[in-house]
């Protein structure tokens, strides 16, 4: 068994935390969460990760102006299906220093609270 084979999907969520990801736990109007999602934006990219559940993933790298992370207009990369390989593949993600047909900088930003237990990210301008 190789040390990949061991990690769980809760060690791979901590190698993306390590990785600069920041996560939010959207929850539905009684408060039970719908997903979990991770988004770390760098160089000229955004790469976000939605859980919906174990074998509910969906990964993406967009260039770093996507207006609406959640519903990109441009998709640089993307990937779906079952947590560990998901994650497996977005770990193995080369950084990005410039988002190909994009000269666009990077664009930071942060989660911001919508609502009870509700957030959205907010791109900086």
């Amino acid at each position: 068994m190789s040390s990949t084979d061991a990690k769980t999907v809760d060690d791979r969520l901590q190698d993306l935390i390590s990785r600069g990801y920041q996560f939010v736990h959207p929850r539905d109007a009684k408060g039970a969460v719908i997903a979990v999602v991770g988004v770390r934006a760098h160089d000229s990219v955004i790469d976000v990760v939605r859980l919906n559940a174990e074998d509910d993933v969906v990964a993406t790298r967009m260039p770093g102006d996507e207006e609406d992370i959640l519903a990109p207009k441009t998709v640089l990369w993307r990937t779906a299906g079952d947590a560990t390989p998901v994650l497996d593949q977005l770990l193995a993600l080369p950084d990005a220093t410039a988002a190909p047909e994009h000269g666009t900088p990077a664009r930071g930003g942060c989660w911001v609270p919508t609502g009870t237990g509700r957030a959205t990210w907010l791109a900086a301008s």
